[in-house]
């Protein structure tokens, strides 16, 4: 009982520990943050600068939200008999020093009182919020979206009045989608608009799951909300989206504020994410929240996929961050627990768990895909920036062809990761894991939802399949393939007999992703069914490839740094390894799911709709 309590002590007071020089070895030599930093804007983001703000990064992530992580899960967000939603203790003091510090508009533009970094740099900065705690980072990642909707389909003077006040983070925003009896059916929705004749309109309906849609650290609260009007055709072409704020002024001084007609009229229980209240919110039912369209009307959706976008890149980074804090809880408990002895040795000498070896296979399959994970979520930050600043038209429609393909797999293969490692998380800890004083079972319920929400994995799959490969015909997918046996040919290239091996199968693994795009582009117009079946394996083995080609590409990086001595030793070995294990028990997969693809789905198919047993 002494040695338990000890143990439930020294894990509870673990704290996140950013992983800078895994961070930096991505951003130096697989996202190529030099070539970053010669685009129009980002003259001045040297390596240096960037090394500087990851640092202070780290610093903020471990001194501060980290000690949060256990309080919101263990307090949750409030509402109280006024209306008011209360956060856990210690968030209102971190969100101001959030703001203050300039966190909030990294990647914002300078004009807008941003700090005009690249977004491949914010991307590395987010994994740290994420993993020390992504409960609270969901507020600036919500808002994050607001001000890209707004700020590419918003009029001047919705700019003007919102988004200086949302890059500071005075104000948050919240994205409203979902209804009760509609999910992810966004043509099923019901809540409407009505014009005034003033250029305003009247807003009324409920929309549930609302990250952070009622708080009290900030001034103001913005929400975007998907409406019909009274006009508005049937399905999708007939949404429109609005901003729908908590409190309005009549804009001109002495400003005068008064509370809209929006309320929260509850907060979800949930299995995770505690901190982070999850609202259902009312509009109208007073008469009607006064709200402002957005853009044209009824084309609400592609301007809330603005938004969208934005998020679910940053659940993939949050997919990232948490399999990170998983892995180091898990890391740190087999290091410390004694138990048993050492398999083959003759000594009787009780062990760490470290020492065991299926724990060792655990920890290096949570920390291989970790590795790939972040690599390829990096490549996709570094392009998102190529995208925008690049002075030439056909790069940056090249990348962001790029962009558009990747981010059904950042968000859809690393949060499904995500699930798997905070699960090993647990069971590297054994019975400990199963306690919820040790912190692993929490990493786990946190990391159950980035699976769901922005969009199941099923969603993002279909999207892949269905919006990314083939509707352009494989155009955007074969110049990654392309890309990807570069890789394999500097990888046979090498004297290193276990580069040489990596690039083999590599190869094979490439061969497989290419089999079932051909499959795909063969058979989605005439058997739409049948391919979507086989969307979700698709997409993890378009996952599994992609993570393999950047673990052949840091092996590559290693393999020459510790040729020419520079950096360190220690840690190329170690990635050089990771690589390795990665390509043997990781990669070797893409042949079965290849297999999975192509095969026509008969079982599926001639599924019944009645129960199977």
């Amino acid at each position: 009982d002494v040695y338990k309590r000890q143990v439930l002590e020294g894990l509870t007071m673990m704290e996140y520990v950013a992983p800078q020089k895994d961070m930096q070895f991505a951003l130096k030599y697989l996202a190529n943050m030099a070539s970053i930093s010669e685009l129009p804007g980002f003259e001045e983001i040297s390596i240096e600068l960037t090394d500087a703000v990851m640092e202070e990064a780290a610093k903020y992530a471990a001194e501060v939200l980290s000690p949060l992580n256990a309080v919101g899960d263990r307090e949750g967000a409030r509402l109280d008999m006024n209306g008011d939603v209360q956060t856990a203790t210690g968030w209102l003091a971190a969100y101001r020093q959030f703001c203050e510090t300039g966190w909030h508009g990294l990647a914002a533009p300078k004009t807008l009182g941003g700090q005009g970094l690249p977004q491949v740099v914010s991307a590395v900065v987010d994994e740290m919020w994420n993993g020390a705690n992504a409960s609270f980072a969901l507020a600036p990642m919500l808002t994050r979206g607001a001000i890209a909707a707004l700020g590419i389909a918003g009029s001047e003077a919705l700019k003007a009045r919102y988004l200086g006040k949302l890059v500071s983070g005075e104000w948050s925003g919240t994205m409203n989608l979902t209804e009760p009896q509609a999910g992810s059916d966004l043509a099923a929705i019901r809540t409407r608009a009505t014009p005034q004749g003033d250029g305003s309109y009247r807003v009324q309906g409920q929309k549930i799951f609302i990250t952070y849609g009622e708080h009290g650290m900030t001034e103001n609260i913005v929400h975007l909300v998907l409406a019909r009007t009274p006009d508005a055709p049937e399905g999708v072409k007939g949404i429109s989206l609005f901003v729908v704020p908590k409190f309005l002024s009549d804009g001109e001084p002495p400003i005068e504020w008064r509370r809209n007609d929006v309320r929260c009229v509850s907060l979800e229980h949930k299995l995770g994410i505690h901190g982070s209240p999850t609202a259902v919110m009312s509009f109208g039912d007073q008469g009607g929240a006064v709200g402002y369209l957005v853009g044209e009307e009824n084309k609400g959706l592609g301007y809330m996929f603005i938004m969208m976008n934005e998020a679910r890149f940053g659940i993939g980074l949050q997919g990232i961050g948490i399999a990170e804090r998983a892995y180091q809880r898990a890391w740190t408990y087999a290091q410390e627990r004694i138990q048993g002895t050492e398999a083959g040795r003759q000594v009787t000498d009780r062990v760490a768990l470290i020492r065991h070896p299926d724990v060792r296979r655990m920890l290096l399959s949570m920390s291989c895909r970790i590795e790939a994970m972040r690599a390829l979520a990096l490549v996709t930050a570094a392009a998102m920036d190529v995208a925008h600043a690049h002075p030439q038209l056909s790069v940056r429609q090249e990348n962001q062809a790029w962009v558009d393909l990747m981010i059904p797999v950042v968000k859809g293969w690393s949060t499904e990761n995500c699930v798997d490692i905070a699960s090993l998380g647990v069971q590297v800890h054994g019975g400990m894991g199963f306690i919820e004083e040790t912190g692993a079972a929490q990493h786990l319920r946190d990391a159950r939802i980035t699976t769901i929400y922005e969009g199941t994995t099923g969603i993002q799959a279909a999207d892949l399949v269905g919006r990314k490969i083939v509707r352009d015909q494989g155009e955007a997918i074969g110049r990654v393939i392309a890309r990807m046996r570069e890789a394999v040919c500097l990888l046979s290239a090498q004297d290193d007999p276990q580069l040489v091996d990596m690039g083999k199968k590599l190869a094979q693994a490439v061969e497989a992703l290419g089999s079932a795009v051909g499959f795909l582009l063969g058979h989605h117009k005439q058997s739409p069914q049948v391919t979507l079946f086989a969307s979700v394996p698709f997409l993890e083995l378009f996952g599994i490839v992609a993570g393999g080609w950047q673990m052949g590409r840091a092996a590559l990086a290693a393999s020459k740094l510790l040729r020419l001595g520079e950096d360190d030793p220690v840690f190329l070995k170690a990635k050089i390894l990771s690589a390795r294990f990665y390509t043997d028990h990781v990669l070797v997969r893409a042949a079965s799911l290849a297999s999975i693809v192509t095969d026509p789905a008969v079982a599926v198919s001639a599924m019944s709709d009645d129960p199977l047993h």
